[in-house]
């Protein structure tokens, strides 16, 4: 169920923040609730949250995963948390383990993993290691902000492309540009496919809705520079909101296709655990007239509930409006063109696998 704030406090959004509020996350003792004393001066601003990252220690690189509803069983997950702020992020519940809020902490108190791509090779040197393709950006962006400084992400794609590893990423971030060296490479060699997340055409949304993210111009011009470069891309319209974006989906769809995406997918929103509050938190601070349409039709398209966490369903849904969004992006596909790779068998290769001799290795004896 949705906690409902009482008026007295209700809190205004933080300009360059998705969430409202700092929630309490599942597993804390107590929850707090602000309320106005009257102390506050008219005109007053918030403290200003800055971003802060803390460097992580990690024993394992590939989180596997069994769900039939998705296309892969392994990820790399460089960053906890993500500053591009998204509110809908169905991430956020993971912060909740750290002991911090999946609200504005999943966006300001960040986790790098410089160890990542060390830890990575060791893994992939195991006699018994059985190559697929593996994600990045699986959970949270791997080209947010912090990249920029850390490059994580890069380094893991230069062990990747060295071991002739095959690769899938997702994000939201023209970022992802500044490795157009390394990733026009992996894609020479059938290696690499990349899904950009565009979520909305209309700036002004995006803008309260994914504060941090890349603008959808900007999106659409990264899918440009990637096709340009021979990177297959596949556009996500995600998450497909009722009443907000989801009268956007033939518009995205046609979008990217014309900046050269050769693939599509879609997902109906989703409100996994403290997602539910924080994003009726942000409907009650940018659309208080749609909140209870929305709200609405997500009941309907989740069996009476805000999330249905049940496989085969959790992606896209049931009835009336579910099944019309399914159509609409299936038609929209077959109009453009879309998807038309997959339909003939597309996929990444994974016979080129073999780890690069080190110093001292013994040679194969016939190498």
């Amino acid at each position: 169920m949705i906690d409902e704030l009482p008026a007295q406090a209700k809190k205004a959004p933080i300009k360059g923040r998705g969430a409202v509020s700092n929630r309490a996350g599942r597993f804390e003792p107590h929850a707090r609730c602000a309320v106005d004393d009257g102390w506050a001066f008219a005109g007053e601003d918030a403290p200003r949250l800055c971003t802060k990252v803390t460097l992580e220690t990690v024993r394992s690189a590939l989180t596997r995963n069994s769900s039939p509803d998705i296309p892969f069983d392994r990820s790399l997950n460089p960053y906890r948390g993500c500053e591009h702020g998204c509110v809908y992020c169905y991430a956020r519940p993971s912060h909740a383990y750290l002991n911090l809020s999946p609200g504005l902490d999943f966006e300001t108190r960040l986790f790098a993993k410089p160890g990542l791509p060390k830890v990575l090779e060791t893994e992939l040197r195991k006699l018994n290691y059985q190559v697929a393709p593996v994600m990045i950006g699986a959970n949270t962006d791997p080209y947010q902000p912090i990249e920029r400084s850390h490059k994580i992400t890069r380094e893991l794609l230069e062990v990747l492309l060295a071991y002739k590893h095959p690769v899938t990423i997702i994000t939201k971030s023209a970022g992802i540009v500044r490795d157009l060296d390394i990733l026009s490479d992996l894609a020479r060699q059938g290696l690499l496919s990349v899904g950009i997340s565009l979520t909305t055409l209309d700036a002004d949304l995006a803008r309260t809705l994914e504060p941090r993210a890349a603008t959808p111009s900007k999106r659409v011009q990264t899918i440009q520079a990637l096709s340009d470069a021979g990177v297959p891309v596949c556009v996500m319209a995600a998450p497909m909101i009722p009443t907000l974006n989801d009268h956007e989906l033939e518009a995205i769809l046609a979008s990217a296709a014309d900046a050269g995406a050769t693939l599509a997918a879609y997902i109906l929103l989703r409100l996994p655990r403290e997602v539910e509050g924080l994003f009726a938190e942000w409907l009650d601070a940018h659309a208080p007239g749609k909140k209870a349409r929305v709200l609405s039709l997500l009941k309907q398209s989740r069996d009476g509930q805000l999330n249905d966490p049940r496989f085969g369903q959790r992606m896209s849904g049931i009835g009336v409006h579910a099944h019309l969004l399914s159509q609409r992006f299936h038609m929209a596909c077959k109009k453009l063109g879309l998807n038309a790779a997959k339909a003939d068998g597309f996929e990444l290769r994974t016979d080129l696998f073999a780890p690069p001799p080190r110093i001292g290795d013994q040679l194969g004896l016939f190498s």
